[in-house]
């Protein structure tokens, strides 16, 4: 393991973890879920934002507050379960910036293809959180943040809802400096990548496809 890794244990993102790993809960359940697990966990991954004050007035006095400093953060959904986190964290974060990096896997190398990517300008001056439900083979979340290194970004952290040890692994491998943060780390990849015992496809139960 790492020590960038953080396994968020609120009661309530367990419980609602334990929800969507049932094989019966529904595509609307399983998406209701999704959305509220991911504002849970968007609190501890955006521990860390600069803090600036500013002097307001309340209806009783002045005061200097805190409020965030900089450039506003950047999400990054790795398309396409990544939307599925993304559209819970802008509910807490309407102004973030938003970035989008579609990759697909080479059935013949098992490598990571790109074919789409569309990010905000200016990455260098904003923290990039890169959201995708499931840290598996981790072969293409450290895709996706080659790409946004490449791209100029410095202060990067990705989100799951859960990894597997062989993802964490290859994670700290390739980017150290990237913290993850996620819902739990699960046993093991089977034969086919699939994280276990974890819930499935999630872009599949999200979306009700097959």
């Amino acid at each position: 393991m790492t020590k960038h890794l953080t396994v968020v244990d609120h009661p309530l993102v367990q419980h609602k973890l334990t929800l969507m790993r049932e094989k019966d809960t529904s595509t609307a359940g399983f998406r209701r879920l999704l959305r509220e697990i991911s504002l849970l966990l968007a609190y501890e991954v955006t521990r860390g934002l600069e803090m600036t004050t500013r002097w307001i007035e309340t209806p009783l006095c002045e005061m200097e507050a805190p409020a965030l400093d900089g450039k506003k953060l950047a999400l990054i959904s790795i398309l396409r379960a990544g939307n599925g986190l993304l559209d819970g964290i802008l509910e807490l974060i309407p102004a973030a910036r938003v970035g989008f990096i579609g990759l697909y896997r080479d059935p013949e190398t098992l490598k990571p293809v790109q074919y789409y990517c569309k990010v905000p300008s200016e990455l260098e001056d904003r923290m990039v959180i890169v959201v995708d439900p499931m840290l598996a083979t981790g072969n293409s979340s450290v895709a996706a943040i080659d790409l946004l290194k490449e791209k100029g970004a410095k202060n990067i952290r990705f989100l799951c809802l859960l990894a597997a040890p062989e993802g964490i692994e290859r994670m700290a491998e390739a980017h150290p400096d990237v913290p993850i943060v996620t819902a739990a780390v699960d046993h093991f990849l089977n034969e086919h990548g699939y994280i276990v015992p974890g819930l499935g496809d999630a872009g599949d139960r999200m979306f009700g496809t097959k």
